[in-house]
């Protein structure tokens, strides 16, 4: 499965990059600085990072699927206070993305089973 996978896990990583360069835009229109540094985004992360070299491919999937769990969570999260302040331009991002995680979670999830 290297194959796919490799190509699975650069199309996300690829996805992931360009919704990092978006919510960073959009927290700087809301007048906030964005985190400068990978080690600030690891302190503000709730997902814990991979301490080792390598791991078998099912781990891999699994810690990737644990991680769009958790990513789908925080923008739940987020959903309430952006209503409040009547903020659309948020909610649309957030909604947009939920699809993407929830989708992807599900993709992981139907590779997992046997």
């Amino acid at each position: 499965m290297f194959n796919t996978l490799h190509q699975m896990f650069m199309d996300q990583y690829t996805e992931m990059w360009t919704a990092l360069d978006q919510i960073a835009e959009r927290m700087r229109a809301l007048g906030a600085y964005a985190p400068g540094s990978y080690k600030r985004y690891a302190e503000l992360s709730s997902i814990s990072e991979f301490d080792g070299d390598s791991l078998p491919a099912r781990d891999m999937i699994l810690q990737l699927l644990k991680g769009h769990e958790a990513l789908s969570k925080t923008a739940r999260s987020i959903f309430a206070p952006a209503e409040e302040g009547g903020d659309e331009a948020t909610l649309d991002l957030l909604t947009q993305r939920l699809q993407i995680h929830e989708k992807t979670a599900w993709m992981l999830r139907s590779l997992l089973q046997e």
